[in-house]
């Protein structure tokens, strides 16, 4: 349990200090819950996204619907999920399934809008060259759509590092449990470091997450930086 035992009112550093082990395993909780969704909802929307713009009258269902989940209030979907999956409700596979939910509704339309921006010359082209409609999307059309897939993946990653701070509230262990602490410390006075704390580690994480994705997709489109330097 982290209390505020010597720390001062706006002392964000010796707070830290004071608690070291118990914020780093909630930052931990945090990256894997934040980063897992990410990775299963990517998996997902791929071939969603992909059967979306192969077959036109997919399309407008398939957005339509992804588009509606995440409209859904996140607490109430990790309040739902232990019903729909029989789990318990501090179980953190209702988070890791509640924001692959939202994952998915973010990246559905991505990806279907990335593939269909590859001009339909490299595509015939591919084709020409003999590669099966499978080795043009894996070679081609794929590699091609990577910028605006990044892009959205971007946008799904950072959501998902505010979203799996709401956790928090029905008791699952992550940087969350910070603000909620500080609101408790501060029944009798103000008591804002494990609030601040939690703040900066969250938007760090976003920004470090963000940083990888961008390394990553420059490093798989290289011809992007050769197009750049000309």
């Amino acid at each position: 349990m982290i209390t505020a035992a010597g720390s001062a009112p706006w002392d964000v550093f010796g707070y830290f200090a004071d608690h070291r082990a118990e914020v780093l395993k909630l930052l931990w909780s945090h990256v894997w819950l934040s980063v897992l969704p990410v990775v299963l909802g990517l998996a997902i929307s791929l071939p969603l996204g992909w059967l979306a713009r192969r077959y036109r009258w997919v399309y407008p269902p398939a957005v339509s619907l992804t588009g509606l989940l995440y409209t859904i209030p996140s607490l109430a979907l990790f309040l739902i999920m232990p019903t729909i999956l029989g789990t318990r409700i501090l179980d953190p596979v209702n988070v890791v399934i509640s924001l692959t939910v939202y994952t998915v509704a973010l990246l559905v339309r991505v990806v279907a809008d990335g593939l269909g921006a590859v001009p339909a010359d490299v595509a015939q082209a591919a084709t020409a060259m003999g590669l099966t409609r499978f080795q043009r999307l894996r070679r081609v059309e794929l590699p091609l759509a990577v910028p605006v897939i990044a892009a959205g993946l971007r946008v799904a990653t950072v959501a998902n590092v505010s979203l799996v701070a709401i956790a928090a509230t029905i008791g699952i262990g992550n940087l969350g449990q910070l603000f909620i602490t500080g609101f408790q410390l501060s029944v009798n006075g103000p008591f804002y470091p494990p609030i601040i704390l939690g703040i900066v580690l969250c938007v760090l994480l976003a920004l470090v997450l963000d940083g990888i994705i961008v390394l990553g997709t420059r490093l798989l489109t290289p011809w992007r930086q050769v197009e750049a330097a000309r």
